[in-house]
Order: C-alpha cells, then structure tokens, then sequence
C-alpha cells in the first residue's frame, strides 16, 4: 500500500510530466545560419511572436549546415538560411553533406535581405566598389591608404556561422578569387558588428539588420538574396503559425 507522502510525491511527479509536455509542445525550435535568418528575422519577431501566440521560440543560430543536418534528424522544427533553396542545397553538397532527395524539404520565402558591408565610424572610406572589395577580401590590398583611407592595415573580419551571407557575398561579388586565409575569424554576425566596432582598421559584413549608429556602411554595389525557412513535410501547425505571423503581423518587426 502507497503511503500518502508516495501518494503526493506521485501527484506532484504527473502534474510536473505534464506540464513539461505541454511546454514543449508549445516550443519552435528553428536552426538558421548566425547572419540574416536570425539578425534580421528570428530575432526581431521572437519576442512580439511570444506575445501574440504564448508560443516560444528557440533559435539555434549554428550555421545553415548544422541547420539542415538537425532538421533531417528532427532535432529542431525548421530551418532557415539566407540563401535561395538551390543555392542551399549546392552550399550543402560543397560542404560534404548533399541531399540526395530535396523533395522531402518545403522551402517558403520569408523575406530579402541585402547584404552591408561595415567599418569602424573613424573609417572615412565612404564608397566601395566590386573591385575594391575583392582587392580588400582577397588580401590583395592590405592597406586602407590604397582605398582612399588613412595609412591603416586592413583588418578582415570573417563570420563563420554566417554561412549564407558568406556564400552570396563570396558569389556576387568575388568572382573565383579566394577570400583571405588572414582574418580575424568570430562566429555571428553580432560578433562581426562587434568586432569591427573595437577596431578603427576592420571590415566586414553582414545582413542589412546589424547596421546601426555605432558603425559606419559604406556605399557598395547590391548584394541581396532571399531568406528562406525550409521543413521536412508539410509545416505543422505551429510552425505555420510561425510562418503566418513573419509573413504577416511580423513583418512590421523585420529588418532590411
């Protein structure tokens, strides 16, 4: 026979069990690259999406290859990069790691993004242009005085978690040449913004969402893609309340 101390213990167990099931099944958990899908969307709407649905939101910004690989082993509910699907599943078949059915994945398009490249507000270079930026990201040119800037060595600073942004400003802009192997290498793009406001020689990039007043975005020839979420299926429904809300309501949070 059950004391009544087990008896309660017990109850208490049940009611514990079944509000962490009840919670979990109220938590999106979305992998995305650490540049556009998370600075420019997840991020703004995380909390205003909280609010409206009483849902939470959990971003896992580990790079658009980790997203993929956790979503195909439905560790996470979706994931989004900011790159067109095609060039998504090429990116994955470079990276070692092809889909060999995309027809499992149902991308949908949650926005654009245009591509900023950043320097430090003490940078006077107001204007860069498509040559210039290969010179600078190639290592050709390693001084700012050869860019229209002072007598300063070029700091490159390289996101690595922000895979899409990388592949479309590697893609549009630099035209085969290698990127320099001497960069100051951080994750995010949070961590590149960051970065580059410390040092008055850096440079980087990233989504048009990490631009602000503490750092300066010279002008420089269009760089946009698309940012797009995927799933394996059909969105369930609480990830297409998450698509709804960024296509919709969401969209006055978004940032561009």
């Amino acid at each position: 026979m059950k004391t009544a101390v087990q008896k309660a213990f017990m109850a208490v167990a049940l009611i514990a069990l079944y509000v962490a099931s009840a919670w979990g099944n109220d938590v999106i958990k979305v992998g995305a690259g650490a540049g556009a899908p998370t600075e420019n969307i997840l991020k703004p709407i995380k909390e205003p999406f909280e609010k409206a649905t009483g849902m939470q939101l959990s971003i896992v910004s580990a790079g658009v290859k980790a997203a993929l690989l956790d979503l195909d082993a439905d560790t996470i509910d979706a994931a989004a990069a900011g790159m067109a699907f095609p060039d998504w599943m090429n990116f994955m078949k470079k990276e070692g790691a092809e889909v060999k059915d995309t027809s499992k994945y149902l991308p949908v398009v949650l926005g654009k993004d245009r591509i900023a490249v950043i320097i430090n507000k003490e940078n006077p270079v107001a204007k860069l242009s498509k040559e210039q930026l290969q010179k600078i990201f190639s290592g050709e040119v390693e001084n700012w005085k050869a860019v229209g800037g002072g007598d300063m060595p070029i700091l490159v600073c390289w996101g690595q978690l922000q895979q899409g942004t990388n592949n479309t400003f590697i893609k549009q802009i630099m035209d085969g040449k290698a990127v320099t192997k001497d960069v100051l290498a951080v994750s995010s793009a949070h961590e590149v913004h960051n970065a580059v406001v410390a040092n008055p020689s850096a440079i980087g990039f990233g989504p048009g969402g990490i631009v602000n007043e503490t750092i300066s975005a010279p002008a420089i020839p269009d760089i946009s893609r698309d940012i797009t979420l995927v799933t394996k299926g059909k969105p369930t429904p609480k990830v297409q309340k998450l698509i709804d809300f960024i296509l919709g309501e969401g969209k006055k949070y978004i940032r561009q």
